[in-house]
């Protein structure tokens, strides 16, 4: 018979390195560039230049996979990440990466990372640099520093700001030379669905965080004030494409990011329902993959709006 333990130990390197970087929070670093597209070619599509665009996204995942393994590593050497952890297999924890190879794998694709946004500086100037090391500083602090963000109560805060604001007004600027008031509110939007991946995670490991020590909203406040944040930032996110809509920030395409209301109410479900650990990573895949469609589809109605202009009376 195959135990758990035979299986990790037969499994290649480079599936290791798949498992590392953890490939079912990427749609946490593509997502906002997505909508940063949609929101630059819907205002103005002679703006979106297909280089730059694809640049601004691969740095955006290289800095969310260099976040993840900077995670792995140190939650297991603070000895968060122990036998009794519930979510997916860490790499550092199971003995698939060794500290010193997860730490390199750090380096490297943050350096890829710097040596990216060392392009879009030149197309776009010093606040490419600010926001890059910002990113890159934050990534490193979330869980590791004189005060890890995730360890303090913090981390949903972060993510917000990285993943929602930062990350879509970031592309917007970068790609159209400004930052109209829809790339703030779609960061918002996108920032608070991508929180919600945080809350599922913070509530599944409840207990092991107590026991490690580690400050997160259901640690301090408990499982109901995080099931209530998760409401409110979905509330949210389906009632921001109506927003801009009444506000004539965008045109009635937006509304079709609402065709994904119907799944976003099952993983709602899925997620309350959740009593043990595989139930919430089956909660936590589907967040993740319900911001990726929300985004998708949110992405398509603003970039509809340059059709709209096109083919509308002058």
């Amino acid at each position: 018979m195959i135990t758990e333990k035979d299986s990790l130990s037969n499994m290649s390197y480079i599936h290791r390195w798949w498992l590392g970087i953890r490939p079912r929070t990427l749609p946490a670093a593509i997502a906002p560039v997505l909508v940063g597209w949609g929101i630059v070619i819907g205002t103005n599509s002679s703006s979106f230049k297909i280089f730059p665009a694809l640049v601004i996204l691969f740095c955006s995942v290289l800095i969310q996979i260099g976040t993840n393994l900077v995670n792995d590593v140190v939650d297991f050497e603070k000895g968060i990440d122990t036998q009794e952890r519930q979510g997916p297999t860490r790499v550092t924890q199971s003995g698939l990466l060794t500290p010193s190879q997860v730490r390199a794998g750090v380096a490297i694709t943050f350096g890829l990372a710097a040596a990216a946004g060392i392009y879009l500086f030149s197309i776009a100037g010093w606040p490419v640099l600010i926001i890059g090391a910002a990113s890159i500083l934050a990534g490193i602090s979330y869980s590791t520093g004189p005060f890890p963000l995730a360890h303090n109560g913090l981390g949903d805060l972060f993510v917000l700001i990285f993943f929602g604001f930062v990350a879509v007004c970031g592309t917007v600027f970068v790609l159209y030379g400004s930052i109209p008031l829809i790339a703030w509110l779609s960061g918002l939007a996108i920032g608070g669905l991508t929180v919600n991946i945080l809350v599922v995670n913070n509530i599944r490991d409840i207990e092991t965080d107590r026991k490690s020590g580690r400050r997160t909203i259901p640690v301090v406040f408990g499982r109901l004030t995080a099931e209530i944040e998760y409401g409110i930032f979905f509330a949210i996110a389906f009632l921001m494409p109506e927003f801009l809509l009444l506000f004539h920030l965008s045109q009635i395409w937006i509304l079709i990011t609402l065709v994904s209301l119907q799944y976003g109410f099952g993983v709602v479900r899925t997620m309350l329902s959740a009593k043990e650990g595989p139930m919430y990573n089956k909660a936590l895949a589907k967040t993740g993959q319900l911001l990726l469609y929300y985004s998708i589809l949110y992405a398509i109605g603003l970039a509809a709006n340059a059709f709209y202009s096109s083919f509308s009376p002058q």
